[in-house]
């Protein structure tokens, strides 16, 4: 790696006047090392999604109402996002005063532990009420080392990203999401495809999570290989740091973290609508089998995998923010079609809904986390996007559980969802359309 400038140099009023001193090789291989631990951060935590909507409303919650134990199935999954903005403060907070670096290897090791660990816990069954309070405690913690998981990844790839190429390069960690999902679901596949009802009821939903552990020893492997952000080291020898960035970012920064939660609301709660309730809802009331709607997760993912790269490429050409904003409005079309397909109960519709629904939420996606950290100056950058980002994730976790609720108080009728998938879209819309004007000048970024 070359040699940073000097710190003196970094002129935090226009970070476009900063060069990050790397090849392009050098950029692709941070990006990829940031990938590799989304991947998995987005891998343990879509487990837990897809186990709420199958397998924990059984073996964790008992109640002779499936509405009732599937709404307190959700609920502890809500609870991983109340913990991420505890997350964002402590490892945001960490990252813009000791690292970048430091905070992608606690996180990711934090995040495969606690994983691991719900893969090993006795059921309601076994040990009564304590077995859903070991879940909850675990999945707050699974959401504290999520919380600052994101933004340490993200932000080390854009930092090490030119201007010009920002948009696109922070697509790639957002391939991480897709990649958990296929893992995760793909996982769940598997395994209730080759075991008996029985046999995923009394270990076989347990492997998708224990597999955590192979995968948290690749990650922790290919981010120590990684090297610092040298935009951070030149503000670290400057002697500019934040002494407290988590206060001066909400001093300065309030209302672009309540943006930037806005723009990245559809990537993120959008994707939980179409997938994790989709999922519950298609197998208590429409008689979907749980391997189809699995099956179109995974489907919808592969495709989201394409759609991100291409809408990073479109950021870098024509602007990050257009992108959410479009996507957005696209989303918002697309929506009521999309649950109409997937209502049909027939196979390639419902698979072909899923796909519609997260192929258009995907492209705001794309470009939410070049569009959050122009938002922020690098002083307070990791503390700005982990607080924007996760309060983005809490209102995210709410989403699956509110849908239940509208769903049955309409008689479970699909249009509420629906509806919701709507607002979700224009929260986002308006937001991206706000962000440029409260962004950071970057000499050569798209805003």
């Amino acid at each position: 790696m070359s040699t940073p400038q000097h710190a003196g140099a970094v002129p935090l009023e226009d970070e476009g006047e900063f060069s990050t001193a790397l090849s392009a090789k050098e950029a692709r291989k941070v990006t990829f090392g940031a990938l590799i631990g989304t991947a998995l951060e987005w891998y343990d935590f879509f487990l837990f999604n897809t186990a709420a909507a199958l397998v924990f409303n059984v073996q964790f919650f008992t109640n002779d109402d499936a509405v009732a134990a599937t709404l307190s199935s959700f609920a502890t999954l809500a609870v991983g996002f109340l913990a991420r903005p505890l997350g964002g403060m402590i490892f945001g907070s960490l990252g813009d005063k000791v690292g970048r670096r430091a905070v992608m290897l606690i996180t990711v090791t934090g995040i495969g532990v606690a994983t691991a660990l719900i893969g090993l816990l006795p059921t309601y069954a076994s040990i009564g009420v304590v077995a859903p309070l070991m879940l909850v405690i675990l999945r707050f913690c699974q959401g504290i080392f999520v919380g600052g998981e994101w933004s340490g990844a993200m932000t080390i790839a854009i930092e090490n990203a030119p201007p010009e190429s920002k948009a696109k390069l922070s697509a790639i960690p957002q391939i991480g999401s897709p990649i958990g999902t296929i893992l995760a679901s793909g996982g769940f596949f598997l395994v209730s495809a080759l075991a008996s009802q029985d046999s995923f009821d009394s270990f076989g939903w347990r492997i998708p999570f224990l597999a955590a552990i192979p995968l948290l020893l690749l990650a922790v492997v290919m981010r120590r290989r990684l090297d610092e952000s040298p935009a951070f080291l030149q503000v670290k020898e400057s002697g500019r740091q934040e002494s407290t960035p988590l206060r001066t970012v909400w001093r300065t920064s309030w209302l672009q973290i309540l943006v930037g939660a806005g723009a990245a609301f559809l990537g993120v709660g959008g994707f939980y609508l179409i997938t994790t309730f989709v999922v519950s809802y298609g197998k208590q009331h429409l008689g979907i089998s749980p391997n189809l709607l699995l099956f179109g997760s995974i489907f919808a993912a592969a495709v989201e995998i394409l759609v991100l790269v291409t809408g990073g490429n479109l950021g870098s050409r024509f602007g990050a923010s257009k992108v959410i904003v479009w996507g957005g409005i696209a989303s918002a079309v697309l929506a009521f079609p999309a649950f109409l397909l997937i209502q049909t109960t027939q196979p390639i519709l419902v698979v072909l809904g899923m796909t519609l629904g997260v192929a258009a939420l995907s492209y705001p996606y794309a470009t939410s986390g070049a569009v959050l950290s122009a938002l922020f100056p690098l002083t307070t950058r990791l503390s700005g996007m982990a607080m924007a980002q996760n309060l983005s994730g809490v209102a995210a976790g709410f989403v699956p559980l509110i849908a239940t609720a509208v769903v049955a108080a309409a008689d479970n009728a699909w249009w509420p969802a629906a509806l919701l998938l709507v607002a979700v879209s224009l929260i986002s819309v308006v937001c991206g359309a706000c962000a440029p004007r409260l962004s950071q000048k970057i000499t050569g970024y798209l805003h």
